[in-house]
C-alpha cells in the first residue's frame, strides 16, 4: 500500500493556501483548517481590497495632476471665474462594494483552485493538541462556528494564522468614525477629513488613497519622516509629493488616544496637542494570531511579540510542527508567506528544497508614486553590513516620464565593487511594482551591470532608466580602477 503523508494547514491564507496545493500536486492528504475564508486577509480584508481602492484612487490622481499638461480639455458648466473643488469625483459607497466584490471572487477562486487539486476544506478554529502521538503524528482539535469539535491526526501540521490590526489602548475603533483598516470598507460616504495614525506602509497607502479620492488628510507620524523602514531617498520623495498634494504630515508625532466627540474624532498626541477630524484610521501595524492555539503547551517556541519563532525551512521547535507567514513575523509580505508554506511542504514531502533568502525578496509600497524595493538597502550599504556602490537616476530624464507628465521618482541600484554584481535596488514610480522585476531577475541570478546595460530596452520606456543606472555604474566602475 503507498504510504500517503497527512498533512492539516491552519489557515487559510498566502502561506496556507499556497502550501496547500503545492502538498496535493505531490500526493499528500491535505486538509486546510480555516475560519473566514481561504485567501485569508490578504484577499478579503489587507493586500486585495487595499490595492483595489488604490486602484481607483489612481486612476483619479493621474487623471487630476495631469490632464491639462497632457492637452485634455473637460467640457462643464462651471463659469470660467469659479474655482472647481475637484476635476473628478468619487462614489466611495459604489468603489467600496466593488472592493468586497472583488475580494470575495478571489477568495471564491483560490477555495476552488484548493478543492480541485484535491485538498480539503474545514470551516473552524484550529488548536493543537500538547502530545505527539507514540507514532510521532499530531493531532489539531477543530472547532466549528456551531460548537461542534472534530480531531484531526496529522504527520505534520503547518500554523499559518495572519494577524489582526494592533490597537491603542485608548483609541479603540468602533467602526464607524474610529477604524482599523479591517472596517474601512464599510464606509458609505467619503471621510471629510481623515486623521492616520501611523505612517508605516499601510498607514502610508491610505493616507495617500485618501488624500486622492478627496478626504482632507492628516497623516500623524511616531517618527521623523514616513515611511521609516524604507529607503530615505524614496520615503523622502513621497513625503514631498504628500505635502505638495495638501496632506498635513506631522511628523514626530506619537498618538495616545482617539475619542469621538459628536459626529468628530480628537486625537491627542503625546506632547499635549490634539487633532481633530471626521474620521481616524489607526494603522500602527499588526499582531500575530497565536493565541488560544496550544502553540506553547505543544512546544512551540513563541517570541515576546507572539510570534513564532521558525528557522529558514519554515520548521518550529516542536518536532512536526511548521509555520508560514505574517504569524512568523519573518517579512509581513503574501509573496514570503506563499514562499515560506511552499518551502515547509518541500521538506516535510522530502523534496530538494532551498532555505528562505531575504535578500532576494522583492516588496512593493502601492502609494503614488509607488515604491518598490530588492535586495540589500541602503541602509545595509550605510551601515558596513555590505560593500557596495550605488548610483540614483531621477525620472526626470526620462523621455518616457516626460510623455508621461511624471515628475517625481528615481531608479537607484547597488553593486559590489569590483565584479560590478547587483545586489539591490529601489524604484519610485508609477507601476514600480512591475519595474522591480528586471532587477529582481538580477538579483536572484548574480548579474552584473554590465549584464543589464547590454541587454535591449525599448525606446522610450521607463525601463531604460534602469539601463542607464547600470551603464552609470559600469562607468564609475572604469573610473575607479584608474
Amino acid at each position: 500500500m503507498e504510504y500517503v503523508t497527512r498533512i492539516v494547514i491552519i489557515g487559510g491564507g498566502p502561506g496556507g493556501y499556497e502550501a496547500a496545493l503545492v502538498a496535493a500536486q505531490l500526493g499528500a492528504e491535505v486538509t486546510v483548517v480555516d475560519c473566514d475564508g481561504l485567501g485569508g486577509a490578504s484577499v478579503l480584508t489587507d493586500c486585495v481590497p487595499s490595492k483595489t481602492l488604490i486602484a481607483t484612487a489612481e486612476v483619479m490622481t493621474n487623471f487630476d495632476s495631469s490632464h491639462e499638461e497632457l492637452g485634455i480639455r473637460i467640457e462643464d458648466d462651471t463659469p470660467p471665474l469659479a474655482q472647481p473643488a475637484r476635476v473628478v469625483g468619487v462614489d466611495l459607497g459604489k468603489v467600496n462594494r466593488r472592493v468586497k466584490r472583488l475580494a470575495l471572487a478571489q477568495s471564491h477562486d483560490i477555495a476552488a483552485s484548493v478543492t480541485r487539486a484535491g485538498a480539503r476544506v474545514v470551516r473552524g478554529h484550529g488548536r493543537l493538541e500538547p502530545e505527539q502521538g507514540p507514532d510521532g503524528t499530531r493531532r489539531v482539535v477543530v472547532t466549528a462556528a456551531d460548537g461542534s469539535v472534530d480531531t484531526l491526526t496529522a504527520d505534520a501540521v503547518l500554523v499559518a494564522t495572519g494577524g489582526h490590526p494592533r490597537e491603542i489602548p485608548d483609541a479603540r475603533p468602533d467602526g464607524e468614525r474610529i477604524l482599523n483598516w479591517k472596517q474601512v470598507y464599510d464606509l458609505d460616504e467619503l471621510p471629510e477629513e481623515l486623521i492616520v495614525v501611523g505612517s508605516g506602509v499601510t498607514g502610508a497607502e491610505f493616507a495617500g488613497a485618501y488624500q486622492a479620492l478627496g478626504s482632507q488628510v492628516t497623516l500623524v507620524s511616531s517618527r521623523d519622516r514616513v515611511l521609516p523602514g524604507e529607503d530615505p531617498d524614496a520615503a523622502a520623495v513621497l513625503e514631498d509629493v504628500f505635502r505638495r498634494r495638501g496632506m498635513n504630515v506631522m511628523a514626530r508625532s506619537r498618538a495616545a488616544s482617539a475619542k469621538r466627540v459628536g459626529d468628530r474624532v480628537e486625537v491627542a498626541l503625546n506632547d499635549g496637542r490634539t487633532i481633530t477630524g471626521t474620521h481616524c484610521l489607526v494603522a500602527v501595524g499588526a499582531v500575530p494570531n497565536t493565541g488560544d492555539m496550544g502553540l506553547e503547551e505543544a512546544g512551540v517556541v513563541l517570541r515576546e511579540s507572539g510570534h513564532i519563532r521558525t528557522d529558514r525551512v519554515s520548521r518550529t521547535s516542536a518536532p512536526g510542527v511548521y509555520a508560514a507567514g505574517d504569524c512568523t513575523g519573518v517579512l509581513a509580505l503574501a509573496s514570503v508567506a506563499a514562499m515560506q508554506g511552499r518551502i515547509a511542504m518541500y521538506h516535510i514531502l522530502g523534496e530538494t528544497v532551498g532555505p528562505l533568502n531575504l535578500k532576494t525578496v522583492s516588496a512593493n509600497v502601492f502609494t503614488d508614486p509607488e515604491i518598490a524595493t530588492v535586495g540589500y538597502s541602503q541602509a545595509d550599504v550605510d551601515e558596513g553590513r555590505i560593500d557596495a556602490r550605488s548610483v540614483k537616476l531621477p525620472l526626470l530624464r526620462n523621455p518616457r516620464a516626460k510623455m508621461q507628465g511624471i515628475r517625481d521618482g528615481f531608479v537607484k541600484l547597488f553593486c559590489r565593487p569590483g565584479t560590478g554584481i547587483v545586489v539591490g535596488g529601489v524604484v519610485v514610480a508609477p507601476r514600480a511594482s512591475e519595474l522591480i522585476h528586471p532587477i529582481s531577475i538580477a538579483v536572484d541570478n548574480n548579474l552584473t551591470v554590465d549584464q543589464i546595460a547590454k541587454a535591449f530596452t525599448v525606446y522610450p520606456s521607463l525601463t531604460g532608466s534602469i539601463a542607464e543606472v547600470a551603464r552609470q555604474l559600469h562607468s564609475r566602475k572604469a573610473a575607479d580602477e584608474i
